[in-house]
C-alpha cells in the first residue's frame, strides 16, 4: 500500500519567517513539503509543475527589490505558472503583494505602518469564501508590515482593517493573499520582537504598540487566532486535496 502525498512547494525568505502554524498542519495531513529558501540558495530555480499547490512566505525586502535580490523575478515567474496550471496560491505578507504584482496590481509603501495586533473585519465576499469565512466576522490577527498591495483587477476583496483597506483576496477559485500573519503563534512573535532587525524596525515606527505591549496582547491573542487560522489553512490545504492511499497487488509469478 503506497502513499500518494500531494506535495506542496514553500517559498521561504528568511529564517525569521517560517510556515509558524502552517508547518504541523501539513505535516499532520500527510502532505510533502519542499522548502526552497532563497536566503540560502537565492539561485535556485524551482518548478511548480511537480507539485500540487505554492505557498509564499513573508520577508523583509519588497517587490521593488528585485535589482538586488533577483530570486523575486524568479518567484513571480513560479506564482504566475502555478496561476497558469489552475494550482492553488497562497501569499502571506510579503507573498499576497508578489501575488497581487503578478496580477498587475501596484504594490507601495503604505502610509501608516502596522505592526502588533489589529482589528480584522471580513467583507460579505470573506464571510462566505470557503478558506477565509472561519475568521469570523471580525477578529484580532498579527500584523508586520509597510507595504500594501491595491486589489487586483478581477480579485475579491475579503478582509480590511481601519488602517489598511486591503487585508485578504481571492483571485479565481484558487489564490489567495493575506497581509496579516495567520501562521504567527506566540513563540514566532517573540522571536520577531527578539530579532534586532525586527526590533529596530518596531522602534522607528512610533506606533503605540511597543515589545511590552505586543508581548500582552500576543499572551491573551495569540492562541485564538492560532485556532481560526488552522481552520482556515485546513480549508486552503482541501484545495491542494488529502493524501490518499492506493492499493497495489502483491508481486506474483505466474505458471
Amino acid at each position: 500500500m503506497l502513499s500518494i502525498m500531494p506535495r506542496i512547494l514553500v517559498f521561504q525568505h528568511v529564517a525569521a519567517e517560517p510556515l509558524g502554524t502552517l508547518d504541523p498542519l501539513i505535516r499532520r495531513r500527510g502532505h510533502r513539503i519542499r522548502f526552497v529558501n532563497f536566503e540560502r540558495h537565492p539561485d535556485a530555480e524551482p518548478n511548480i509543475d511537480r507539485y500540487r499547490g505554492l505557498v509564499v512566505l513573508g520577508g523583509p525586502m519588497n517587490v521593488e527589490d528585485q535589482e538586488q535580490r533577483p530570486h523575486l523575478r524568479t518567484e513571480l515567474r513560479v506564482i504566475e505558472q502555478a496561476l497558469e496550471q489552475g494550482k492553488p496560491v497562497l501569499g502571506i505578507c510579503l507573498g499576497a503583494q508578489l501575488l497581487a504584482h503578478v496580477l498587475g496590481a501596484p504594490v507601495r509603501k503604505h502610509d501608516r505602518t502596522e505592526i502588533g495586533w489589529y482589528g480584522l473585519e471580513l467583507t460579505e465576499a470573506g464571510l462566505a469564501d470557503k478558506v477565509i469565512q472561519p475568521l469570523g466576522a471580525t477578529t484580532q490577527v498579527f500584523q508586520w508590515h509597510a507595504r500594501s498591495y491595491a486589489l487586483p483587477d478581477g480579485a475579491v476583496q475579503l478582509a480590511r482593517t481601519s488602517t489598511c483597506e486591503q487585508q485578504a483576496f481571492r483571485y479565481g477559485e484558487l489564490a489567495y493573499g493575506v497581509q496579516f500573519h495567520p501562521e504567527a503563534n506566540q513563540p514566532l512573535i517573540e522571536r520577531w520582537l527578539g530579532n534586532p532587525d525586527y526590533a529596530s524596525e518596531l522602534a522607528a515606527s512610533g506606533l503605540t504598540q511597543d515589545d511590552a505591549s505586543i508581548r500582552a496582547l500576543s499572551a491573551s491573542l495569540a492562541l485564538p487566532m492560532q485556532s481560526q487560522a488552522e481552520a482556515m489553512f485546513e480549508n486552503f490545504l482541501d484545495l491542494i486535496g488529502r493524501p490518499q492511499r492506493r492499493f497495489t497487488l502483491p508481486s506474483r509469478e505466474w505458471v
